[in-house]
């Protein structure tokens, strides 16, 4: 999953930290950086006021979720002593695979979204979704052939996808298919790690996953952070704040992550319906405890029309939304009436 990490993916990074420092902290804060998880930057913040070596075990804590989940949820690249998701792609049509009991648990999880979002969340789109991949990597870029695409949309489908939870396994019955945990994989990792700090009793703590925000309770005042919203048009500026506490914060916007051809932008956030990248929106960021549920949500949103999208962030309890339009026009659920400022 190594590849190549731009400056805009550490704007979210910094940017938390930045808006927080605005007014003077009552208590210390400490952040370290983690690299090379989920293909982006980590940052781990404390505004606990607790001491260095309280700090660094929760640091450790952190990463170590995260690499055991990064190593388990990678599709590129084997690792010693363990079998995979590339290992279960690599055996797609072949024998089941015996895997970490925690991958299971993400798949189920995952088989649960898609059900929820009708779809619009698959890991099971790895085919169709490795054709995009490539056209983003080549030199020079280029798009798929429709041919293709339509070829590849016939090789997904959870119908695809075996799993014995007694037995810890994985069967992937369609040799031409494969399984991507890119929409969910990054942000049910940090809910785990925020749990397990969680049940350390840290509090004041946040997690930032490549712009990925999982807030552990609130700052010592008992206020909340500050975070910024990019202009999809503009990412270098911010199209307006919001205040959370206690919660995960996830966008999702085709501005980081994308191919430019004929001089039209194309994201890598692939609408199921068309095999094509979703132009729905510029960027749809959800705010709810679980930032496993948020990734997901955010990937499905975007890929949905905004009555589709509301009707679908509705059906949860605790789930709010912002939307920006592609003309940068802002909508949100009526939760956030009091916690936005637009800029």
């Amino acid at each position: 999953m190594a590849r190549r990490i731009s400056a805009a993916i550490l704007i979210p990074l910094i940017l938390i930290v930045l808006l927080a420092g605005c007014s003077k902290p009552k208590v210390e804060t400490q952040s370290r950086v983690l690299y090379s998880y989920f293909d982006t930057v980590t940052m781990v913040s404390s505004y606990a006021g607790d001491d260095v070596v309280s700090f660094e075990a929760n640091c450790i804590i952190v990463e170590d979720i995260l690499r055991d989940y990064h190593r388990m949820m990678d599709i590129y690249h084997e690792y010693d002593g363990m079998n995979n998701l590339c290992t279960v792609n690599l055996n797609a049509g072949k024998d089941p695979v015996k895997v970490d009991p925690r991958l299971i648990e993400v798949l189920l999880f995952s088989k649960r979204l898609c059900d929820l979002t009708g779809g619009k969340m698959d890991i099971t789109m790895g085919s169709v979704l490795s054709l995009w991949h490539e056209a983003r990597a080549a030199e020079p870029q280029h798009l798929p052939s429709e041919e293709a695409l339509k070829k590849a949309g016939k090789h997904m489908g959870f119908e695809i996808l075996e799993i014995d939870e007694k037995n810890s396994t994985v069967r992937i019955t369609d040799p031409e298919a494969s399984i991507d945990l890119g929409a969910v994989g990054k942000g049910f990792a940090t809910e785990v790690a925020a749990k397990a700090l969680e049940e350390k009793g840290v509090t004041g703590y946040v997690i930032n996953a490549g712009g990925n925000l999982r807030c552990i309770g609130t700052k010592a005042d008992g206020s909340g952070w500050v975070t910024g919203i990019r202009k999809p048009q503009d990412p270098d500026n911010l199209a307006l704040t919001v205040t959370i506490s206690n919660t995960s914060c996830v966008t999702s916007g085709g501005y980081e992550r994308f191919l430019e051809f004929g001089g039209v932008r194309y994201s890598h956030l692939i609408d199921k319906e068309t095999l094509w990248p979703a132009f729905y929106h510029g960027s749809v960021t959800i705010i709810t405890e679980d930032s496993g549920l948020a990734d997901a949500l955010a990937t499905a949103v975007f890929c949905m029309g905004y009555e589709d999208g509301l009707a679908l962030v509705e059906s949860f309890d605790n789930v709010q939304c912002i939307w920006i339009g592609n003309d940068g026009h802002i909508l949100h659920t009526k939760g956030l009436d009091k916690k936005i400022k637009e800029l």
